[in-house]
């Protein structure tokens, strides 16, 4: 045993160290023996309400199965593009569409805020569905090239929907365009 005392230094660790154990033990038995557990399957009323006001400010998803020319203005298939925005885009984009997302903080460029409508590109549906279809290189936009081409024309009436600097679509082109467009 030293003389400078680093036992007793060493006994308090040991101490705490058993203790500890000794709590995390006695912890888990008290979990997987006694703790009556959690049914998942219900929800408490207060918890079935915040479900319930969330449905209603959240938006929702329309059946577009039956749209057959999804590039034609339509406001199901602003719903759809809401409903796909929320899931695809607004991390990056914002909730909104004004470029403020979480997950776009940190990007050089920003990602586009929708709403302004300053377009890279031409801004009209053709430009904006290539941009969704091919990304937007060196820009940190992804291709989404993966998402049905009805969800992305859907991202471009919700796209459209919300700027308020809308450009405006040659509609000849933009039927010829659509139909050779994948």
């Amino acid at each position: 045993m030293s003389s400078n005392g680093s036992d007793d230094y060493d006994k308090g660790g040991l101490i705490a160290f058993v203790l500890s154990v000794g709590f995390c033990l006695l912890f888990f038995v008290y979990i997987g023996f006694f703790h009556p557990g959690v049914d998942l399957k219900e929800l408490p009323k207060s918890g079935a309400a915040i479900v319930q006001t969330a449905a209603t400010v959240a938006p929702g998803d329309a059946d577009i199965s039956s749209i057959t020319e999804p590039w034609e203005p339509n406001p199901k298939m602003v719903e759809h593009g809401h409903y796909v925005y929320e899931n695809t885009c607004a991390m990056c984009h914002g909730p909104k569409g004004m470029g403020d997302g979480p997950a776009g903080q940190g990007l050089n460029p920003r990602p586009r805020n929708f709403v302004e409508g300053k377009w890279k590109t031409k801004g009209d549906s053709i430009a904006l569905f290539k941009v969704l279809q091919n990304g937007l290189p060196p820009s940190a936009m992804p291709a989404w090239k993966q998402l049905p081409v009805k969800d992305r024309w859907a991202l471009v009436q919700f796209i459209r929907s919300i700027t308020h600097n809308k450009v405006p679509d040659d509609p000849k082109k933009l039927e010829e365009f659509a139909k050779t467009a994948d």
